[in-house]
């Protein structure tokens, strides 16, 4: 019998040995505050649905419209026979909304990643690269082939300093930082890095997949939140988290835009995000256009979740968003408190390495707007209540 997948059966071992392995558990309810999972019912506290669109009856009508009307899967990619009119609807109301020249949407804000950064630059070109980027744009500018430099987290004169020693030796350049860092909560200083790419002629790329709906007037996003319309070349964003639904959207330059529906490989070679997502999406849009009401009732509840924390002793890192990490420090002691929330009726995973850095683990907390004050105070005594039992506070 061949051992060529022993290898694998040990590492997997020495992943559940150093409580680094992922329990994956199942949902057996729509999202939203509360959920059934592996059949108890828990206060949600991991999911990205910040504004609590997951499950909204408006977005749940539209899916349900397009559905009867356009089918169930689009049966081609966007450049063949799978552009429909709601794909171009969503892409000329994402563009309005973020008020930028044009928008182009993918099937996930990690595909808009992979597309975009290697249809930018290639094996002559630099990236500099926030050093705590997102996976999605790691791989993607892996995929370019373009040299990548890491600069020190949110740290403009760090990325002067490389752009400084290494731009003369390339052929083109391109800044790409998070907008939100997922892990940590913090916000990229982008009016610095864009003071740094307009001294140096760069491209500069900001990925705002935990900003769009969260940040800026009505969550339109960390560009507006700054007062930067115009000065950012290329917003990329997910439709999975604020917006509820699936998708990814890269906004921005017309141009730039335009050149990604020719060279965009999961625009080109993978099947088009499906009707009802796409109708779904549209009428996250109307919702956040019409009202700030669900955007300012996420920050209420983050404000006052994060502050009770504080007093009860809690770490909450470096977050200034509604994501709100309790850092832990160890892997098992992390995976350890995860599960006595969860017998306590609160389900909040447990992060750790290669998410985050070893010594770094967490429990991250996702505050959304769907949450009442009262589970908000239920999740706090939860907290308290394993908090003391393992001598975290």
């Amino acid at each position: 019998m061949s051992n060529r997948l022993d290898w694998v059966q040990t590492e997997l071992q020495a992943l559940k040995e150093a409580g680094l392995y992922n329990q994956i558990r199942t949902i057996g309810s729509p999202q939203g505050a509360w959920l059934i999972v592996d059949g108890k019912r828990v206060l949600n506290f991991c999911s990205n649905t910040y504004l609590g669109l997951a499950n909204h009856p408006n977005l749940v009508a539209a899916a349900k419209k397009a559905l009867d009307e356009m089918g169930a899967g689009p049966a081609a990619v966007r450049s063949i026979a799978g552009t429909t009119h709601l794909h171009v609807e969503l892409e000329q109301r994402l563009a309005k909304f973020k008020g930028v020249e044009a928008a182009i949407t993918f099937q996930s804000g990690f595909n808009a990643n992979l597309a975009t950064i290697p249809a930018l630059v290639g094996k002559e070109d630099v990236i500099f690269s926030d050093r705590l980027n997102h996976a999605s744009i790691i791989d993607g500018c892996r995929l370019s082939g373009a040299k990548i430099i890491a600069y020190d987290h949110c740290d403009a004169a760090s990325l002067e300093a490389a752009i400084k020693d290494n731009l003369s030796h390339y052929r083109r350049a391109i800044i790409i930082t998070d907008g939100v860092f997922s892990m940590d909560g913090d916000v990229a200083p982008l009016p610095e890095i864009y003071e740094v790419a307009h001294r140096y002629d760069i491209l500069l790329m900001v990925d705002d997949a935990h900003g769009e709906g969260v940040l800026g007037k009505g969550g339109r996003g960390i560009v507006d939140h700054f007062g930067l319309h115009g000065k950012v070349d290329i917003e990329v964003g997910t439709l999975s988290k604020a917006f509820g639904v699936v998708g990814g959207v890269v906004a921005g330059n017309a141009v730039i835009v335009e050149w990604l529906r020719q060279r965009g490989r999961p625009f080109l070679f993978s099947s088009a995000v499906t009707p009802p997502d796409a109708a779904a999406c549209i009428a996250a849009l109307d919702l956040l256009e019409s009202s700030t009401e669900l955007v300012d009732r996420l920050w209420e509840n983050a404000r006052y979740f994060k502050a009770e924390m504080k007093n009860l002793g809690f770490d909450t890192g470096l977050s200034t968003t509604p994501i709100t990490p309790i850092m832990l420090g160890e892997a098992p002691l992390a995976q350890q408190f995860s599960r006595a929330l969860f017998e306590a009726g609160v389900f909040a995973m447990a992060i750790g390495y290669p998410t985050v850095p070893q010594g770094k683990a967490r429990i991250r907390v996702m505050i959304s707007a769907a949450h009442a004050k009262d589970d908000l105070d239920q999740g706090l005594q939860a907290f308290e209540k394993v908090g003391k039992q393992l001598g975290v506070i």
